[in-house]
This record gives C-alpha cells, structure tokens and sequence, in this order.
C-alpha cells in the first residue's frame, strides 16, 4: 500500500512509519516540525528513518537515505493547496493523521493554534481525501475526549459531551467531522482514542520524560492532584501494531443500525472509534517509582493540586478493539520504562557529546 502519515516528526508518526516500511509499504511522511517542543529531537526521529535536516525544505519531498520506499515533506496542514498537490501527485490507498497542535494545558495559552491546526487542517484532511478516493482514513483522537465522564473503563459506548479541555473538544470535532465525510462520502474512516502513550523517542511534555530529565539533574518533580492519579501508561511499540492492524481493515459501516444505540461506532457509514490503551491502570506514584528504580536515583517530588484541564483517572476499555482485530498488549511498565531509560541515557549523552564536539 502507499500510505500517507502526518506527523512522522512526532512520536508516534515516527514508530509507525518505521514498521510499515519494514513490512514493504511505500509511506510519504509530512509534518510542519513546528517549536512546540525540541525540534532537535524531531529532527532526530527524521534522521533514523534517512531524513537529513539540511535537505529538508518546506514543500519539498525528500527521499529517505535509509528506505528506498520513503519519502517525506515538510508541510502544514492548513496549507490547503500543498495538501490538495501531494493528495495529487501520490493518489495515496489509505492516510494516517497523526499531525496536531497536542497538550491539554498548553491549549489553555495557545487555543488559536488548535482551532488552525486541529480544526482547519483536519477540514483539508478530510477534503482531499474525498476528492481524491482514498480507502481508509485513520486519525488520532484522544482519551482526554472522556473528559469530565468518571465511568470507568471508559467505553466508545460513553458520553463524550464534558471536554474539560479546548484540546479534548478540538478531538471530539475530529471525530464529528469524520463521520459526517464518511455518512456523505462513504470515505471508509476510523477515529483512535489513543491513552497516554509512552517509550524511546518519547514527547517531552509528557510526564515520562519531565519526570527522567528532573531526576537525572536532582530538580523536584511536580506531580498533581498530590499524586492520586492514575493513568493508562501504553508502550509505544503495542500502540503501533494496533494503528497497522487498524490501517488494514478499513470499516464497512452497519447496515441494520438503527439510530438507537448510542456507541458512535454501530453507525450505518462506514465509521468506527476505538479506545487503544493497555487496559491496566497504574498509580502515578508507581510508575515514578519504577522511573527511580532505573535510574537508580530518588525522585524529589512537589505534591501539587490538580490543574485545569487535567483529569484524575484514565483506563481504557479496549475490549471492542481486541474483539475486531485481536489487539493485545504486551509490554509491562517493569519493560517499557527499562526500554525508555535507556533510550533518554543513549539519546541525551549522544546530543551533549555533539554539542560539546561543536562549541570546541
């Protein structure tokens, strides 16, 4: 298949462009590489898959020096006619949208960069995937669509009508807008919630890393709700094989349904929402004791109240995945975090050492 995925930059983009190009799929990989956070480590996702930064520019595609079956460009979402171009010129059979503006608290500061990233750029997402017959779209979603919902294992069969955050709300759009293209245009489309995914190349807002960075350099760590949270820490590795497993059976809709049930998923269009997570919470507490123990080093921790836009709990009801395409995750914390650990050591001591052979 040729694929297209947004975000290959970006943390997850980058693990699953990596697999389907092992397995033999042509991929185009797009991001914007926007400064939300590092971009010398988005530059380092590109460069392991064959993508030097000093060939990179913005509309122009680049050929992998490592897969000969990959190419990437650099390009916004919101840039209608770039994306309507290379919707053109590649004819792609399915596209996985992974770009976003991401962060729940950093949409408390920036709403506008959600609305034009998550809400336009999915529009011209959806649209040239319309003009352009292409078999199957795959998008991120999020867990934090729950929001305010306290029903636990959250269900694609919950409301989602509480976002407590612009981010959250921007997500739920995105799975409107989806099933309204696919109710009009039968354009096959799958939406995944995913829940807090974690490993090697890791986003550096998210709390496994915050919290490896402030241990290693002995700075307290923040951690909210005076540590009572729970979250449904996800290796990134099971993520991915879910996402391809997904990308290789587009829905078929649900001829019989008949308005009634509210899972979003029974719909007659050919439109389906799964949670994908690893359905076993683990005490925020734990996990950073389990970062400790890697280290080896205690942890100096600032108990803090919860903050806007945040939620207590999440745990995933992964059953509707597992039941479809035989989802099944397989990676303990004990693993994953060991996995991560070593990545940041390599990773970070890498980076000091080239900086310090440049300033010499």
């Amino acid at each position: 298949m040729k694929i297209l995925i947004t975000g290959t930059a970006g943390f997850i983009g980058f693990h699953l462009a990596q697999m389907l190009l092992e397995r033999g799929d042509t991929v185009v990989g797009l991001d914007s590489i926007n400064d939300y956070y590092d971009i010398q480590l988005k530059y380092g996702r590109l460069a392991m898959t064959g993508i030097p930064y000093d060939k990179i520019k913005y509309g122009k595609v680049v050929h992998s020096d490592v897969y000969p079956n990959y190419r990437f460009i650099q390009l916004n979402l919101e840039d209608k006619s770039g994306i309507d171009r290379l919707f053109e010129e590649e004819q792609f059979d399915a596209v996985v949208n992974l770009a976003a503006q991401a962060g729940v608290r950093y949409s408390l500061e920036n709403p506008l960069a959600y609305i034009d990233s998550n809400i336009v750029g999915f529009t011209h997402i959806l649209e040239a995937c319309r003009n352009h017959n292409t078999g199957h779209l795959v998008y991120a979603s999020s867990s934090s669509v729950y929001g305010a919902n306290s029903q636990m294992p959250f269900s694609t069969s919950h409301s989602v009508n509480h976002p407590v955050s612009l981010y959250a709300a921007s997500k739920k759009s995105n799975e409107l807008m989806a099933h309204t293209y696919s109710h009009l245009f039968n354009i096959p489309t799958t939406g995944l919630r995913f829940f807090t995914v974690y490993g090697p190349w890791g986003r550096p807002d998210m709390a496994p890393m915050i919290f490896t960075s402030k241990i290693i350099k002995g700075d307290p760590i923040k951690v909210f709700n005076y540590g009572d949270m729970q979250r449904d820490f996800t290796f990134i590795d099971d993520i991915v094989e879910g996402i391809v497993s997904v990308i290789d059976n587009p829905p078929k809709g649900n001829p019989d349904w008949n308005g009634e049930a509210p899972d979003p998923s029974s719909a007659k269009a050919p439109y389906k929402i799964y949670n994908i997570g690893n359905s076993n919470p683990v005490k925020l507490m734990d996990f950073i004791e389990t970062i400790e123990n890697n280290l080896g080093i205690k942890a100096k921790k600032e108990l803090l109240p919860i903050q806007p836009g945040d939620v207590p709990s999440t745990y995933a009801d992964t059953s509707e995945l597992e039941n479809d395409l035989g989802y099944k995750p397989e990676t303990s914390i004990d693993q994953g975090v060991k996995e991560f650990v070593k990545w940041y050591r390599d990773f970070y001591k890498e980076s000091k050492s080239i900086v310090e052979s440049q300033e010499s």
